[in-house]
């Protein structure tokens, strides 16, 4: 995933399968379940969602062989991912909302803010939208907390998105947003979050009549 957001996808992805690959090959439930939800998100990132959802299938599969609770609860967070992304927001969300609860049971953070971020966006597609507003601002909090970053820029450039759906759109308070977002994914040599933020901070400026400067934002980030 770290390849993806530096800008590399086809890298990402090579690594994600020598990864899955090497992980099959020993035979461990853990080493497999926990290689197959980290390169899953490198499948998702770059759209190839069949490959997500057939590894992610194999690592339940084994994880229930093998009584791993805590590794399924991993995996099939992330087949709630792969449902929110695939436009499945009702399935999304139920699988999700479990997935966050369980894996908190456990006392586990890693990744949460992530999955909040999946699970808030489920919540908009299903026009569940103050819902959705609670679940980004809780990821934002879990990011402040517990200062895991990866993927601190999609979760603000989210965070503006929901504001625009809102029954009463904030275009100022999504504004905001995107510019954090723009700001966390430059610092971080992000250039593919970047270039996701851009591209919404565009769309907004675009709307409102602001073609020349949504264009002047654009250009570089997409060259």
């Amino acid at each position: 995933m770290t390849l993806w957001t530096l800008g590399y996808p086809e890298a990402a992805l090579a690594d994600a399968q020598r990864v899955a690959k090497e992980a099959g090959d020993l035979g461990r439930v853990a080493s497999l379940a926990y290689a197959l939800a980290t390169t899953s998100r490198a499948c998702i990132l770059c759209g190839n969602y069949a490959a997500a959802s057939a590894q992610l299938d194999e690592a339940i599969a084994s994880t229930e062989e093998k009584g791993a609770v805590f590794w399924k609860a991993l995996v099939e967070l992330s087949k709630g991912s792969v449902l929110t992304a695939t436009g499945k927001p009702s399935d999304a969300v139920q699988i999700l909302t479990t997935g966050v609860a369980a894996w908190r049971s456990m006392g586990s953070t890693a990744a949460l803010p992530m999955y909040l971020s999946d699970l808030a966006t489920a919540y908009q597609d299903n026009g569940e939208f103050y819902r959705a507003q609670h679940c980004i601002d809780e990821a934002i909090m879990v990011v402040k907390a517990t200062k895991e970053t990866i993927y601190e820029a999609e979760i603000y450039r989210i965070a503006g998105e929901i504001a625009l759906k809102l029954p009463q759109p904030d275009a100022s308070k999504a504004e905001t947003q995107f510019e954090r977002a723009l700001a966390v994914a430059r610092q971080q040599q992000a250039k593919s979050w970047e270039l996701r933020a851009a591209m919404s901070l565009a769309r907004l400026w675009r709307d409102q009549g602001k073609v020349q400067q949504a264009r002047e934002l654009l250009a570089p980030v997409y060259g």
